[in-house]
Parts: structure tokens; C-alpha cells; sequence
């Protein structure tokens, strides 16, 4: 069963009608924000791939692909998890110059997602990714990058409270940047959850860098795959969220492996079979350009700016019987 609370006396400031309304006049003005502070261009993208290709993003590892074969080439093909890796070969494909980027709609079926207020089994986000220089590839331009999304979002949200008022969400855009490890030495004895919970309910606006590494502990922040973040060059974006009251990860992003951090992050993880695979073969060959990325989560955003308690007001998806008992019992109106 799926984990599901429902904050005392929640009442959703939007009803069904005006919540999909406000849905979408957050997706455009999102978009419009993004592009400008990025510079960005929307681009199509694929909703599977060929699994051959090493194009998949494997998440922690364990997570299994939506697989289908197809009629006409007797082949196999799954549902992306994301597109990091596709993302990089599209921007050399499609000849984008250093500074410029593209943006995608990214639709994923996580068939092995725990489900809670914040998580789905179908995901939605828009993808990433722009084309970087060696000069540019170091923490202060993440950092300058990350500081461009967060006024993204907090100018989309003053649009909305414009348009809905009654919208009682409140950003801070001012981001507070924390290594993994310094957030793992000021709460040793709690989990990494409890340590953003803690962190972003005093500082509000969070990005917290260099996930993926294995930290004092012997453990790693949170997991992330060997082959697209440089593990000491990327991080979460983190917002506090008063209605659920906890830390909310928007977007997970950073600049991607170069060939020595690719070698040296397949050597750790223990993952040096994916070398032969033709994405891999590109990237150690210096054949693809040097880039950064990342996902920002569609419904977390409209649940965040539009104060919503669960996923399931923004995005249509399946539940379970007890989720969805809990939710009518308390008002909650999965869509």
C-alpha cells in the first residue's frame, strides 16, 4: 500500500475546474522563465529507446523498465526512466553551439515506485540540457544555474498568485548551497531525509551538491548512476513545503561526466561492462560535447505552487483501494 497523509484541515485553495486551468498557465509561464534564464529550445523527445544503446538512465540500478517487443522488427524497446543520456546525444545530433540548450516534455513509467504524496508511478518532467564549455564546468556556474531555476519558479508563482490570490504559497529564491558530506556532519545520527527535512525547514531554499559518492559513513547522500552527474558536480534542488511539512525535491541536476569522471565513477560503481555500450564508447572517445542537465518534476512544481497535499491533484495516475478510501474520506480529489 501506498503512504498517504493528509495534513489536519487541508482544503485545496483551487478546485478541480480552476486547478487544471492553473495547470497549464504554470507549464507555459514555467517553460517561458526557464528558456529565458537557460537559454533553451524545446525539442521532441523519445518515450522508449532501444535498450542496446546504454541510452537508458538506470536509476539506483534496480529498477525495472516498462519492456515491450515490437511487431515489425521483432525487437525490444523500453520506456525511458529519463532522458540524461539521451539529451547529451541529441545536443550533438541537432548542432547546438556552447551556451545553447534544449528542453523536452519527459514522460516515464516507474513501475517499482514506492508511492506517497510525492511519488507516482508515472512520472512527468521537463528534461534538460545545454551545451557547456571547459571553462564553465565548475561549481560556480552550477551554482549560478541553480540560482536561474529557483527565480524561475518563484517569478511563475508570483504570475499565479496575481491570478489566483488566493494562493497562500510563500518561496524564499534566495538558495543556500550544501555539500552532502558538511549536511552529513551537522546531523550524523539521522537519516538523509531527516537531515533535508531538518536543513530546508531553517533555510527554505536549499541545493544540496556532490550526491552519488559514498560520504564518512561508508554510504552515499542518496544513489545516483555512474554515467551521466559528475557525483562532484551535481545536487537537488529543495524547497520547504508548509503544507505537507517537509522538504520537497524539485529537480535533480549537474554537470555531466567528462571522460575522466565517467572512467573513474564506472570503476566505483562497478560498472565497467557498460563501456563497450555505443553512448559510453562516444562519451571516453571525446566525441560528445561537454554539457550540464537535469529533470524538474511537472506535478512536484504544481503541487508546490499551487498548495496542493498529494500527487495525485495535479496528474492523473492509479492508486491503490486504501489511497484512495483516505483521500475521499478526507477531501482529497485525485484526479
Amino acid at each position: 500500500m501506498s503512504k498517504v497523509i493528509v495534513p489536519k484541515g487541508y482544503q485545496a485553495a483551487l478546485g478541480m475546474y480552476d486547478t487544471q486551468t492553473a495547470i497549464g498557465l504554470l507549464k507555459r509561464t514555467f517553460e517561458e522563465r526557464l528558456c529565458l534564464a537557460l537559454n533553451l529550445k524545446r525539442v521532441s523527445a523519445p518515450l522508449f529507446v532501444d535498450p542496446d544503446t546504454g541510452l537508458n538512465d538506470d536509476l539506483s540500478g534496480v529498477e525495472r523498465p516498462v519492456r515491450f517487443d515490437l511487431k515489425e522488427t521483432g525487437k525490444q524497446a523500453v520506456v525511458v526512466h529519463s532522458l540524461a543520456k539521451w539529451k547529451r546525444m541529441a545536443l550533438a545530433a541537432y548542432g547546438f553551439s556552447a551556451g545553447e540548450g534544449l528542453y523536452t516534455d519527459m514522460n516515464a513509467i516507474r513501475r517499482d515506485e514506492d508511492m506517497d504524496n510525492l511519488h507516482s508511478v508515472y512520472t512527468d518532467q521537463w528534461d534538460w540540457e545545454k551545451i557547456i564549455t571547459a571553462d564553465t564546468r565548475n561549481l560556480a556556474y552550477l551554482k549560478n544555474v541553480v540560482q536561474g531555476i529557483v527565480g524561475a519558479i518563484c517569478d511563475t508563482l508570483d504570475f499565479l498568485k496575481c491570478r489566483y490570490p488566493q494562493l497562500r504559497v510563500e518561496l524564499v529564491r534566495t538558495v543556500t548551497f550544501i555539500t552532502s558530506q558538511e549536511l552529513e556532519n551537522l546531523y550524523p545520527n539521522l537519516t538523509s531525509k531527516e537531515r533535508e527535512n531538518a536543513f530546508v525547514k531553517e533555510h527554505k531554499t536549499v541545493f544540496i551538491m556532490q550526491i552519488g559518492d559514498k560520504l564518512a559513513s561508508g554510504k552515499p547522500h542518496d544513489s545516483r548512476a555512474p554515467d551521466y552527474d559528475d557525483w562532484t558536480l551535481n545536487g537537488d534542488i529543495l524547497f520547504w513545503d508548509d503544507v505537507l511539512d517537509c522538504a520537497m525535491e524539485i529537480s535533480s541536476m549537474g554537470i555531466r561526466v567528462d571522460e575522466k569522471a565517467l572512467d573513474e565513477q564506472l570503476k566505483k560503481a562497478g560498472a565497467d561492462e557498460r563501456r563497450s555500450l555505443p553512448f559510453h564508447k562516444a562519451l571516453l572517445a571525446g566525441e560528445l560535447p561537454l554539457t550540464m542537465g537535469g529533470g524538474i518534476g511537472q506535478s512536484r512544481l504544481s503541487m508546490l505552487l499551487l498548495g496542493k497535499a498529494h500527487i495525485g491533484e495535479v496528474q492523473v495516475s492509479l492508486w491503490d483501494e486504501e489511497t484512495k478510501k483516505i483521500c475521499q474520506e478526507k477531501g482529497v480529489v485525485l484526479l
